[in-house]
């Protein structure tokens, strides 16, 4: 079973009953299903380095061993989106020894993926992908991955596309951009033997677009996901919540389209060594039960590998060694 937070009151709960002679036991109730426990994992690097440090997080955090591996697929030409073999095969040999264990894969939309381009570039090369010019890649990805052994692995496909960070982004045409995306999943859904799953992850906030206008189909997106880090949009963490495309919509798209949550990035950020942020955000995790999660730990973002944030880290290794229940206080 994965480890997450809560893991220690997990079980099931047996409802029990006291008889007497005059007023016969009812039936005994039957027990609750245990809850999800979410999978949690970190972005350790990008390579082989991202494997090797997985160990020293476990160890971190007292044996609660990650359970979820995330990387991403290099932007910059389609021969590393198309996903090399020197790339996979680490990634694909800790995956196969622990059935338990997810990958998770961004994978960029098209090459050049942070070269800036103008958006009347974007907005071409998104029509071009509509159009089914670059299937060829996604197809050999897809045939990559169930070669290798990771026939389930998990897609974050054009992550953060209502921002203005990466060639994929959505805003400069999104009718284009959701025939698009929809041309890719169907495509790599042709490949014998892969069970992909594809997650919709835009950043929190609407930024250059609102995200639900990228939105591109119930029938080809599996989980919707959201980066989340302690920035701005919004001054706090209830700000987090409730601003427009926050945390709490999130919330609720997902529960309307019927799809499991997640957050392939979240972690800290320009408020720095914030253990509130961290807390609130574990809390939210907690109670929402993504499928899974993945702090970003690199600074300024993390817990274990970066040491300017020993608050937040503290908050974080309590929680998910176990030592903070829920309903219980963390430091």
């Amino acid at each position: 079973m994965p480890f997450g937070l809560g893991t220690a009151a997990a079980g099931l709960l047996l409802a029990t009953s006291v008889s007497t002679a005059a007023t016969p036991a009812p039936d005994p109730a039957p027990p609750e299903a245990p809850s999800v426990v979410p999978a949690f994992g970190a972005f350790l690097g990008s390579g082989p380095e991202g494997v090797r440090r997985a160990a020293g997080l476990t160890d971190w955090l007292g044996g609660a061993e990650p359970t979820v591996g995330h990387t991403y697929l290099p932007g910059d030409l389609w021969s590393n989106i198309r996903g090399r073999p020197g790339f996979l095969g680490p990634w694909a040999e800790w995956r196969a020894a622990d059935a338990d264990r997810l990958f998770v894969l961004n994978v960029p939309m098209l090459e050049r993926n942070e070269d800036r381009l103008t958006d009347r570039e974007v907005a071409r090369q998104l029509a071009r992908g509509a159009e089914g010019q670059f299937d060829h890649h996604f197809r050999a990805l897809a045939e990559n991955l169930v070669g290798h052994g990771l026939a389930d692995t998990i897609l974050v496909l054009g992550w953060e596309m209502n921002g203005t960070t990466y060639s994929h982004r959505c805003a400069p045409d999104p009718g284009a951009w959701k025939a698009y995306w929809r041309r890719i999943v169907e495509t790599m859904r042709e490949v014998e033997g892969q069970r992909l799953r594809f997650d919709f992850a835009p950043s929190r906030g609407r930024d250059a677009i609102g995200w639900d206008r990228c939105y591109p189909g119930d029938d080809v997106v599996d989980i919707v996901g959201m980066d989340s880090y302690d920035q701005p949009p919004g001054h706090d963490f209830d700000d987090h919540v409730t601003q427009p495309y926050g945390l709490g919509f999130h919330a609720e798209f997902a529960a309307a389209h019927g799809k499991p949550m997640s957050f392939p990035e979240w972690g800290l950020f320009r408020n720095g060594d914030n253990p509130a942020y961290m807390r609130r955000m574990l809390e939210w995790i907690e109670e929402h039960r993504p499928l899974y999660h993945t702090i970003s730990d690199y600074c300024p973002h993390g817990v274990w590998h970066c040491g300017a944030n020993p608050g937040a880290s503290a908050v974080f290794r309590a929680a998910l060694a176990g030592s903070a229940l829920p309903g219980n206080a963390l430091p």
